[in-house]
């Protein structure tokens, strides 16, 4: 399954690793430290502020989608819908 994060980008499901949103990535040294050590991997996919940041396997997105829109889209028909 694929799952669109803007842009006309998608990913297949099964490669992300994480989605996260923008809140959480700002108060963490640790996450700066990750993002600054594959900044030439980091794609950014908003025009303007991203939303959330979505690591997969080989890269790293930042996307206009909240990360609570992303985590909805990722869910398959066998998992549980936990934002209902």
């Amino acid at each position: 399954m694929y799952i669109h994060l803007g842009e006309d980008v998608m990913v297949r499901t099964d490669e992300i690793v994480a989605i996260l949103d923008k809140k959480s990535i700002q108060v963490s040294a640790i996450m700066d430290g990750f993002l600054n050590s594959k900044d030439k991997k980091i794609i950014n996919l908003a025009k303007g502020d991203f939303k959330s940041l979505v690591i997969t396997d080989h890269r790293i997105y930042l996307s206009p989608l909240a990360s609570i829109t992303l985590n909805k889209r990722s869910m398959t028909e066998h998992q549980p819908d936990l934002y209902t």
